[in-house]
């Protein structure tokens, strides 16, 4: 009894401690958002979370499905985001994405692109989730547009899923930032659930964080789009809102109808996927042709672990030539203990692979002469090369008693004692006694 009334005390006060943080967010979003000389008072014929015009460039939208608001934010492409120059984003070539797409987005223009991305009113998914929020980004010559369809009550849903599919009629590939696991999901889901046929079928459907992580995952140790905006652009958001937030802020303006409290959430959606676009624009060229990408600075790439990165998708397509180049310049770069170990049995993996067994054989003994997390494992290698390949039965018997030291397995085991017993001196047969 007195455990459970600690576990439900301890509830509580966490409890309190969110509803804290909630309020201090939505204050400190009405000091930065909220404009002190506005007067204007808005009408009675409606609530006040349907007077956006008095906060954002945009109007009501009203179509057969219903109502709905709609603003959009403009990028011009002399204006720098991190160190991406916007109008960059209009050169990019037709084929940049053919690599990481496995072909599938062969050659489209930048401006038949849509980076999209969801603000929702639950981060689990499921059926009673709704994207409250939908931005699309477009590419133009003249900079970067982000169109953001808003659904100001729950009966705005048809309008705003009516609208985003009209968008995006001009469009031939989806760009998102794991939105082939939530994003687009969610979406299907609530076309469904209003009886509206999803747009999504006909695209080709590229989710940029899993070239992100082949990429990035050995570098950081999180890969959500606002670090790398940081890490890899060099931007630095200020006063932004968390995301585990914005579900909680939108039901206090659906409550309230206070619009200062959700301006935020708008420029947090926008923000992504500027940066999405951005990201999209470095990302690919390290698949497209790894050796020019690090050697020649085409995406702002020097680190080992992103060579090390590429290097282990290029062994898992099969490129090994290519994988080696890559894991030997990552091996010659300042990287983490860890990582350099890590490394170095990948590249003994691809010599073996390659018939470089003399060039395997010097990776495993360097691993097998300093302490790591690969040391018992290269001592195998090198019994079993001993064993098998040089027939030195001692030899192997010594790297597999190097490899017990530090891992006492029954697979090494059997291999000690098999070794053991090739070694032992035959005995002399008997003699066979004669009668004579």
């Amino acid at each position: 009894m007195l455990a459970n009334k600690r576990r439900m005390s301890h509830l509580q006060e966490q409890l309190a401690a969110l509803r804290l943080r909630v309020a201090r967010t939505l204050e400190e979003c009405v000091e930065k958002y909220e404009r002190p000389d506005s007067t204007r008072v808005p009408s009675a014929s409606a609530p006040r979370r349907f007077h956006l015009e008095e906060w954002l460039p945009g109007q009501e939208i009203e179509s057969d499905q219903g109502k709905h608001f709609e603003t959009e934010t403009f990028y011009a492409k002399h204006r720098h985001h991190g160190s991406v120059e916007v109008g960059s984003l209009a050169k990019l070539p037709g084929d940049l994405l053919a690599t990481l797409s496995a072909g599938a987005i062969a050659d489209v223009p930048p401006d038949q692109w849509a980076f999209l991305d969801t603000e929702t009113t639950g981060l689990a998914g499921g059926t009673g989730t709704c994207a409250f929020l939908v931005g699309v980004g477009r590419i133009t010559p003249e900079g970067f547009r982000v169109r953001q369809f808003f659904m100001r009550d729950y009966g705005e849903e048809a309008s705003v899923l009516d609208a985003l599919t009209r968008h995006l009629e001009p469009f031939r590939v989806l760009i998102t930032y794991n939105g082939r696991t939530f994003d687009q999901p969610l979406l299907e889901t609530r076309y469904r659930m209003n009886r509206a046929r999803p747009p999504f079928a006909r695209f080709e459907h590229l989710d940029l964080l899993h070239g992100a992580r082949r990429l990035w995952k050995l570098r950081f140790d999180r890969c959500r789009l606002v670090d790398l905006e940081q890490q890899i652009l060099g931007f630095e958001r200020q006063g932004d809102v968390a995301g585990a937030l914005i579900p909680y802020i939108y039901f206090e303006y659906v409550r309230t109808g206070e619009m200062a409290r959700l301006l935020p959430v708008f420029h947090h959606n926008a923000m992504d996927i500027l940066t999405l676009a951005c990201l999209t624009g470095i990302v690919p060229y390290a698949f497209n042709d790894p050796a020019a990408a690090f050697l020649t600075g085409a995406a702002p790439m020097r680190h080992g672990a992103e060579m090390a990165g590429i290097a282990r998708w290029l062994r898992q397509a099969g490129e090994l030539e290519q994988a080696r180049a890559l894991f030997r310049r990552a091996i010659e770069t300042t990287i983490p203990d860890d990582l350099l170990f890590r490394t170095l049995w990948d590249l003994a993996a691809v010599e073996r692979k390659l018939g470089q067994d003399t060039a395997a054989l010097h990776v495993w003994r360097d691993l097998a002469g300093s302490k790591n997390p690969f040391q018992a494992r290269a001592y195998e290698e090198l019994a079993k090369h001993y064993e098998h390949q040089e027939k030195d039965h001692a030899r192997a018997l010594e790297m597999t008693l190097g490899a017990l030291a530090l891992d006492d397995t029954a697979v090494l085991r059997k291999r000690e004692e098999r070794l053991r017993k090739r070694l032992r001196p035959a005995r002399p047969a008997r003699p066979h006694s004669t009668k004579g």
